[in-house]
């Protein structure tokens, strides 16, 4: 039985997109096939058995979300072979736990996304696609001294992707294992 996690983008945040995490699996289990249903963290952590068709599911997903909570975030399905996969490869491992952060996309990133993305480094700063997962190693600064807001990287990358850091996404591998 393999395991997976759909992640939700920018729910719980700032007290906007308020989406209850109990009241979310609930909806989930009555309004589609999902199996075996938990939660990770109120910012949008779904851990479940893998779906047939994540893509589709995904979209359900998305639009119950819309239907029950008036929320459209962008769901974004990662397997547990693709988490470790990515988390293996990521390219920062000396890096903080919490200030390397993977932006799971959810697709193939634009040509020349991290030439456009570049610029607007930090000192500290560092990037690498791995597939389709872009890596960010934040550095001293941290998330909150950074120019690389959301818009920018929507607008470079050209797809939507939430962003979890190293300790969440560890913590996903071992949900989702």
């Amino acid at each position: 039985m393999s395991r997976s996690v759909l992640l939700l983008r920018a729910v719980n945040v700032n007290g906007r997109n308020s989406v209850p995490m109990a009241r979310l699996r609930e909806v989930l289990a009555s309004d589609t096939d999902l199996v075996d249903v938990s939660t990770y963290i109120a910012s949008g952590n779904i851990v479940c058995r893998t779906p047939r068709d994540p893509v589709a599911t995904a979209g359900v997903v998305r639009a119950v979300i819309h239907a029950e909570f008036g929320v459209d975030t962008p769901v974004i399905h990662r397997s547990h072979a693709q988490l470790i996969a990515s988390e293996s490869a990521q390219p920062f491992p000396e890096g903080d736990v919490k200030f390397v952060h993977a932006m799971f996309l959810e697709g193939t990133p634009s040509p020349g996304a991290l030439e456009i993305l570049e610029p607007r480094l930090q000192p500290d700063e560092r990037l690498a696609l791995v597939g389709d997962d872009l890596w960010i190693d934040y550095g001293a600064g941290g998330v909150h001294s950074t120019k690389l807001t959301k818009a920018v990287l929507d607008r470079a990358l050209g797809v939507s992707g939430t962003a979890r850091n190293l300790r969440t996404t560890r913590t996903l591998i071992e949900l989702t294992a």
